[in-house]
């Protein structure tokens, strides 16, 4: 069972979902928010040949971007507000061709410290209708407030 968090701002999710608004390099690359709750975070990228690498699936830098992405959210939705959130360290497992439809990202807090947050985020592929791993990312970032 997922962890049950509280969130610090009453307007977390409003808070979350304007800042995603803000990232010029989603709307590029066409990263959507499926869902966010205190502590979580899916994000959808589909499938682009522009996206791609030599072999025609996706890069690895876009595994990375949009894990990173939705590692962050789930980080930023339980801090308080006015903060802002950095990835501050990532280390992400390859696991397979991101190949498919879909990639999906699904971000969760593993430790939510009031500086550092700990995520762990795990990317599949969702390729006629089956979901396949293809990474795993543990991320932390930091909470900045504002001088």
């Amino acid at each position: 069972m997922p962890a049950t968090f509280e969130p610090r701002d009453p307007d977390w999710k409003a808070r979350c979902l304007a800042s995603f608004e803000q990232q010029p390099i989603c709307k590029t690359l066409g990263i959507e928010v499926a869902a966010v709750e205190p502590g979580f975070c899916e994000m959808r990228l589909p499938f682009r040949a522009d996206l791609t690498q030599q072999h025609g699936f996706f890069h690895a830098g876009m595994v990375s971007t949009l894990a990173d992405n939705a590692g962050g959210y789930a980080a930023y939705s339980l801090m308080p507000a006015g903060a802002e959130v950095l990835a501050v360290e990532f280390k992400i497992n390859l696991l397979a061709p991101a190949k498919g439809d879909v990639m999906i990202a699904r971000a969760r807090v593993v430790k939510p410290g009031r500086t550092l947050v700990i995520t762990q985020v795990e990317v599949s592929m969702l390729d006629g209708g089956v979901e396949k791993d293809c990474a795993l990312m543990q991320q932390t970032t930091i909470c900045l407030m504002p001088k």
